[in-house]
């Protein structure tokens, strides 16, 4: 019975691949537009890339973009464009090749960003909190360092002769972008005040420091070598940069002292006297000066802290440039080598959003990463670019009940036939968004920041929330267990590719595969 089972739908593919479907399938379905597109969307795939070798990579990490943040975010953007928003797709979604992607750390069953970064950076897990050390390093212990550095897919091209770039729209001392280019036995050494006294006695360098100093010590960890440093570095995190000194205070200081440093050190004119030819910019019109065809590299950093919500950059002091022209303008400039390059580019404040249990800043943030990719995509050519998107992790974040086609996604559950919001058991409409845990509800009205929230104690319990704009990009969802931040979770991520070498990118796999994805690319490792 199964044989015949299957010859007989092995019939029906033949017909439908050989066109005979007129045949078989009812007009009002060989004809309906849910089945030609499917059909078209099998074209496409069928058009395979034999080409397994590229001149560049570039990595885009959503911190924090788990699948239902890609769900509810696509659903979002097609709203914002007037249409019922669940038929549409994220730019990279149309990517030709999907993978899932097992996150856990070595030590951890739900991770953090150092552990995930540093697998996607080295081709090997390790522990939660640390960075591009393995898995024997003991945290917060400078003396299990040496011995237990990884090199990174950063440092490799570097040694091969690429032209590097790292963006994050979080500090660039932060676990995603520290792990392309620091080693470190805690992830929350990003300034020598945030070190035990033990750790700076012993020689453990700070992350900031790894960073301006990166082509010192990187020529100093391997004999023989001989790199030029990273061409562009974008981010947040000029108080890990500076002293603790008013006098060292940026134009757009927003503290009475911006810098953290307790050893005096000026890292960005430590940086600007090691390149002689480098660009140090800190605010918008900084970065709109930048001329890519003349300039050789580049060193921005635009906050104190973080950069800011893509929903609160227009209130920034000084003005700050968005991930997708970050990411231009790195393109730009990195593409004057011939050799080609590697750019990571992170959007590390869509899982910030998550933390602090704002839905809204979370899908504009994932939605201004979506433009990034799209932009790197239109700016270079998909003959001889690889680009990855992927996440680090994911968020315990949830699309629930049965809300109508089309229904707001930050809205209030409205069920199929109806045009009232729905009822729970107790007696209260509940929104369609929402977080296992965290600070829970907050309407904060048209607040664009959505770390307000920390200002607030924990809500517990439900909240009836009849007359609330949940819409509104001050309005926090609700809680299931209170906490003082909401959590990462456990799930698989999604990793969409394009490009040579994007034909790898199937099934399920561990999140370290992603390293030897861009050295299969870039052949980084000389077997």
């Amino acid at each position: 019975m199964k044989l015949i089972l299957k010859a007989a739908a092995s019939a029906i593919a033949l017909a439908v691949s050989s066109g005979l479907h007129a045949d078989v399938l009812p007009d009002t379905q060989a004809q309906s537009a849910w089945f030609t597109d499917a059909q078209s969307k099998i074209a496409q795939k069928l058009e395979v890339n034999s080409k397994f070798k590229a001149k560049n990579v570039i990595l885009f990490v959503g911190d924090g973009m788990g699948v239902s943040t890609l769900t509810a975010s696509r659903i979002l953007k097609g709203q914002m464009a007037g249409e019922m928003g669940e038929e549409g797709y994220l730019a990279f979604e149309e990517f030709p090749y999907t993978a899932l992607v097992k996150t856990y750390n070595v030590d951890a069953q739900t991770p953090d960003s150092a552990g995930t970064m540093t697998a996607m950076m080295s081709g090997l897990k390790t522990d939660v909190g640390v960075i591009g050390v393995d898995e024997d390093i003991e945290r917060g212990d400078c003396s299990t360092v040496a011995g237990n550095e990884v090199i990174t897919a950063l440092e490799l091209a570097e040694i091969k002769g690429l032209s590097t770039g790292i963006i994050s729209t979080a500090r660039i001392t932060h676990a995603t972008p520290a792990a392309t280019y620091a080693k470190s036995a805690d992830r929350n050494w990003e300034d020598v005040s945030d070190m035990p006294e033990a750790a700076v006695t012993a020689g453990c360098k700070d992350i900031a420091d790894q960073l301006v100093n990166f082509e010192t010590y990187l020529e100093d960890r391997y004999t023989g070598i001989d790199v030029n440093g990273i061409e562009v570095a974008f981010g947040g995190g000029r108080r890990h940069f500076l002293p603790r000194d008013a006098a060292f205070n940026s134009p757009d200081a927003v503290s009475s002292v911006e810098g953290d440093r307790t050893d005096s050190r000026d890292l960005p004119a430590e940086w600007q006297d090691m390149y002689q030819n480098g660009v140090y910019v800190y605010d918008q019109a900084g970065f709109d000066a930048i001329d890519p065809a003349s300039t050789e590299r580049v060193f921005g950093l635009f906050n104190e802290s973080h950069m800011q919500y893509e929903a609160d950059r227009a209130n920034d002091v000084a003005g700050e440039p968005s991930v997708a022209d970050m990411t231009t303008k790195a393109i730009d400039i990195l593409d004057n080598n011939e050799k080609g390059f590697f750019l990571m580019v992170e959007s590390g404040r869509i899982d910030h959003g998550h933390h602090a249990g704002s839905a809204y800043n979370a899908l504009t943030d994932t939605l201004a990463f979506e433009a990034a990719v799209k932009a790197a995509y239109e700016n270079t050519n998909p003959e001889d670019t690889l680009i990855l998107v992927t996440a680090d992790h994911s968020h315990v974040f949830t699309i629930a009940g049965y809300p109508k086609r089309g229904n707001p996604i930050l809205g209030k559950v409205v069920n199929v036939g109806s045009d009232e919001p729905a009822i729970a058991a107790d007696n209260m409409p509940y929104t369609t968004l929402g977080y296992t845990n965290g600070l829970g509800f907050q309407d904060l009205g048209n607040e664009t920041d959505a770390d307000a929230i920390y200002a607030y104690a924990a809500n517990t319990g439900r909240m009836d929330i009849t007359n609330v704009d949940t819409e509104a990009s001050g309005y926090h969802q609700e809680a299931l267990i209170p906490l003082g931040s909401e959590t990462h979770a456990g799930e698989d991520i999604s990793l969409h590719a394009t490009g040579p070498g994007s034909q790898l990118v199937q099934g399920v796999v561990e999140q370290n595969v992603v390293f030897h994805l861009i050295n299969q690319a870039l052949d980084l490792v000389e077997e």
